[in-house]
C-alpha cells in the first residue's frame, strides 16, 4: 500500500503512523494553502494546547498562488529561536527531551530559506531518532485524484487531507504519558515531538499500534 502525504512541520501522529507503516509518496507538486500544517505543529505546554507556526513570505500582486516547494521562509523574524526556546520550556522535564535534544536542536541553528526543505528535514531527523527509514519517493506532477492512478499497478491511499489544521479526525487515541496531562487532561495526535519527548524509543511501538480504522484505503 502506497500513502500519498504532504510533507509538513515536524507531522502530527497520525501521519507517522502512517509513514511507519505503509510505503509513503510525498505530495511536493500542489499549491501552498494556508491554515495547514505545512508551516504549523501541535505540542502541549503549560498553557495547554500550543501551535507553533513558521512564518512564511506570501506572494501578492498578480502572482497569485505558489507552489508548496517554492515558498520561502520569513527569517525577518527570529522565529527558530522562538520555536526551540518554547520547546525546551514545554518538554524540558519529560523523560526524553535531553536524550534527543542534540538531534533536533540543529534544526533550529542552521539558517533555512525553503518551506518545503526545512519540512524534510524536520521528518529525516524524527526518522533518525526513531530508527524509521526515510521516504524518498515524491510526486512528479499534481494529481486531483489519485486513488488509482494510471502510472502504477498497486493500490494508492490518499491521505493528503492530513494536511488540513482545522479537520478533526473520527478517531479516538490511547493515551500515553504526557508532561501536563494533570492540568490539561490527554491531548490527542500532536506533533510527533511530543510523543518522542514523552515516551522515547517507545513511541515506534505505540505507532505501530495506534488504530486507524478511520481512514479510508
Amino acid at each position: 500500500m502506497y500513502s500519498v502525504l504532504h510533507p509538513t512541520y515536524f507531522p502530527n501522529i497520525v501521519t507517522f503512523a502512517l509513514l511507519e507503516r505503509s510505503n509513503v509518496v510525498w505530495e511536493v507538486e500542489d499549491n501552498y494553502q494556508k491554515q495547514t500544517f505545512r508551516n504549523r505543529c501541535h505540542i502541549a505546554t503549560d498553557q495547554g494546547l500550543h501551535m507553533l507556526n513558521i512564518p512564511i513570505k506570501h506572494v501578492g500582486g498578480n502572482e497569485g498562488r505558489q507552489k508548496y516547494k517554492t515558498v520561502q521562509l520569513d527569517n525577518s523574524y527570529a522565529w527558530q529561536r522562538q520555536h526551540w526556546r518554547t520547546l525546551q520550556t514545554a518538554y524540558r522535564a519529560s523523560p526524553f527531551f535531553e536524550y534527543y535534544e542534540d538531534e533536533i536542536a540543529p534544526l533550529f541553528e542552521k539558517r533555512h530559506t525553503q518551506l518545503l526543505d526545512f519540512n524534510f528535514k524536520t521528518i529525516e531527523t524524527i526518522c533518525q531518532c526513531l530508527q524509521i527509514e526515510m521516504p524518498m519517493e515524491k510526486t512528479s506532477r499534481y494529481q486531483k485524484d489519485i486513488m488509482d492512478p494510471s502510472t502504477r499497478q498497486v493500490p494508492f491511499m490518499d491521505v493528503r487531507y492530513l494536511v488540513n489544521a482545522k479537520k478533526r479526525l473520527a478517531f479516538t487515541q490511547p493515551p500515553y504519558a504526557q508532561v501536563f496531562a494533570d492540568r490539561h487532561g490527554f491531548l490527542e495526535n500532536l506533533s510527533i515531538l511530543d510523543l518522542l519527548f514523552n515516551e522515547g524509543p517507545r513511541a515506534t511501538v505505540l505507532l505501530q499500534d495506534l488504530k486507524l480504522d478511520f481512514i479510508d484505503a
